[in-house]
């Protein structure tokens, strides 16, 4: 029989701007619904997830299994695409709250973190509880950084499973990718083996996972690690459909006659800004490049939504904001149902 293609999701970091995705696969999971039963959920169709930062904690939101009364694991997922986005829509305004004293203490972020992460800290315990990397239901891919050893650090849930150094509380996972430099204090994760690393969020080198998400496919034994004979063991681009998202594009200028003066104060913002999406936009020109050399370009989607009426900020919880974000992703929708429901044909017909 013909092999099925390795369906990989990819999300890209942009704080309370993870809204724009969210909505987005909370569009593709109703459609997924409504043609394959109420019971399906998003994980069900894609064989691997990546996110770096807020991507990375959607990520893992969509993969936590729920679990019976006696805490054992039922194999099905816990929330629904809708609950995900809950927690920027719900929780966004503690999260990225700031007190006067914090305020005061940190100068805006400049001289220590600029937000307490404990509201942060206890969302993510309320959504994942005790849950470890190995417990999520599909293989994933979770950047991150290690500041004291100077390299990119990787969750992935297909080591997770056989080996206990690489085996973490998915709740310790999702506060290291988010862990935005000036944003958030820098975290320190314990594997199952008993080491603790700095880490920092990883869309310091990987704001669109994507690219590393593809490599890690690349190594996979989907047969094995899916128990399905029909998907491919270490796919090729033409092996595989890669739904890529963004969280909105940023691009604010920055005049010549401003920024040619600028001292490290004033670079801090802008330089964390033009690295993220720098970062997105090279990525996603590396893989169109790889997936042309292929017969079927259109197996790599890049879905980067506009801003609209929002504001880029990746810490602006404010109520307005949280509206104005969620109404610029059902704007998308609106504007690609095309392209969005042709998506979901793809999906389905490589389940």
């Amino acid at each position: 029989m013909e092999k099925k293609k390795v369906r990989i999701l990819s999300i890209d970091g942009g704080g309370i701007r993870g809204i724009l995705p969210g909505v987005i696969l909370t569009y593709i999971e109703d459609q997924l619904r409504k043609r394959e039963g109420d019971h399906v959920r998003l994980s069900d169709y894609f064989d691997l997830i990546a996110g770096t930062s807020t991507g990375g904690i959607l990520a893992c939101t969509y993969l936590i299994p729920e679990k019976d009364a006696e805490g054992r694991p039922t194999g099905r997922p816990k929330f629904t695409a809708g609950e995900a986005v809950d927690i920027y829509l719900k929780k966004g305004g503690k999260i990225f709250d700031i007190s006067l004293l914090q305020k005061l203490r940190s100068k805006g972020g400049l001289t220590d973190e600029k937000y307490s992460a404990a509201e942060l800290e206890k969302a993510l315990n309320e959504y994942f509880g005790n849950t470890r990397l190995s417990e999520l239901l599909k293989p994933c891919l979770i950047t991150s950084y290690d500041i004291k050893a100077r390299r990119a650090h990787f969750f992935s849930q297909v080591d997770a499973k056989v080996k206990n150094t690489h085996n973490y509380p998915v709740k310790e996972v999702a506060r290291a990718t988010s862990a935005a430099p000036t944003y958030f204090e820098t975290a320190l994760a314990s594997s199952e083996y008993g080491i603790a690393y700095p880490l920092i969020d990883g869309g310091v080198f990987a704001n669109n996972p994507a690219m590393c998400a593809y490599a890690e496919a690349r190594g996979i034994v989907f047969s094995e690690v899916l128990n399905d004979p029909l998907k491919p063991d270490r796919p090729h681009a033409k092996d595989m459909l890669m739904i890529s998202l963004g969280t909105g594009s940023v691009r604010k200028p920055y005049p010549y006659e401003k920024a040619k003066d600028w001292g490290m104060i004033e670079w801090i913002k802008p330089i964390i800004d033009i690295m993220m999406s720098g970062n997105a936009e090279t990525v996603s020109y590396q893989l169109r490049k790889i997936w042309e050399t292929t017969e079927t370009p259109e197996n790599f989607i890049r879905l980067e939504p506009g801003l609209d009426e929002a504001n880029s900020d990746m810490d602006d919880a404010s109520e307005s904001n949280l509206y104005a974000l969620h109404q610029a992703g059902k704007l998308f929708v609106e504007g690609n149902l095309g392209l969005l429901d042709k998506m979901v044909e793809m999906l389905i017909a490589n389940k």
